[in-house]
């Protein structure tokens, strides 16, 4: 039996807005495991952006428990938050989030210089998953000089670079067209193949189609989980 590596036990997000108490998300219990590929799905105000936020440890729940590797992180400051961010989770953005006037060598190095790693380690690090992504000859290149499916490739290597338990990707293919949005869902399923657990946010349906499990937020909740039927395969180029 895999090992669950994130559990979530009647977990809460509550705003406050004009002077009413929104639940956002509402008594959300599930389990993602080691090596999953997860896509999670809602239309806007559903609760899923919440609830990516928090396993994602960039915000705490109001209640509930939300625990990532076995730690608790309902109890952690900022710092420790940070920390687990950095070590345990790899980020990837609709809009790459790349530094505009860094190449792409340093921007997959940025993670590892808050990590402590030294200057020669980061750059061969940083240089050996830009190669993995198939851009060993774009390493000096800004993201201007790149394409939109090259500028992802060089967000998934940032991602990677610290060596996650998990891949958070929040519409990572939201701003490019289909062929290269199915070369983006190639490179993560040949990653989940290898054994990093992937959870993709998207409001897409058929790129829901490439992950192996579908949970549905509506109004905080979940409405459905369950494994995805005729899952496609595509291909990592």
């Amino acid at each position: 039996m895999t090992t669950p590596l994130l559990e979530t036990h009647d977990l809460v997000k509550d705003y406050a807005i004009g002077g009413e108490i929104v639940h956002a998300v509402n008594n959300v219990s599930l389990s993602i495991s080691r090596g999953e590929f997860v896509a999670i799905m809602g239309a806007s105000g559903s609760g899923k952006s919440t609830f990516m936020n928090m396993i994602g440890c960039l915000d705490v729940p109001t209640s509930g428990t939300l625990s990532l590797d076995g730690i608790d992180t309902k109890s952690l400051d900022s710092d420790a938050l940070a920390e687990i961010r950095n070590r345990k989770i790899g980020f990837v953005f609709q809009q790459f989030n790349l530094l505009a006037r860094t190449s792409a060598l340093d921007n997959v190095a940025v993670p590892l210089i808050y990590a402590g790693i030294g200057y020669a380690e980061r750059r061969q690090r940083a240089q050996d998953k830009l190669e993995a992504m198939g851009l060993a000859n774009r390493l000096q290149n800004t993201p201007a000089k790149l394409s939109g499916g090259q500028q992802q490739r060089v967000a998934i290597a940032r991602a990677l670079v610290t060596d996650p338990l998990m891949l958070l990707a929040d519409e990572p293919t939201g701003a490019l067209d289909t062929q290269t949005s199915l070369d983006i869902m190639g490179i993560f399923q040949k990653l989940n193949d290898d054994g990093i657990t992937v959870v993709l946010v998207t409001h897409e349906p058929d790129i829901a189609e490439y992950a192996a499990r579908r949970i549905v937020f509506r109004d905080g909740q979940v409405i459905e989980d369950a494994a995805v039927k005729s899952r496609r395969r595509a291909s990592a180029v």
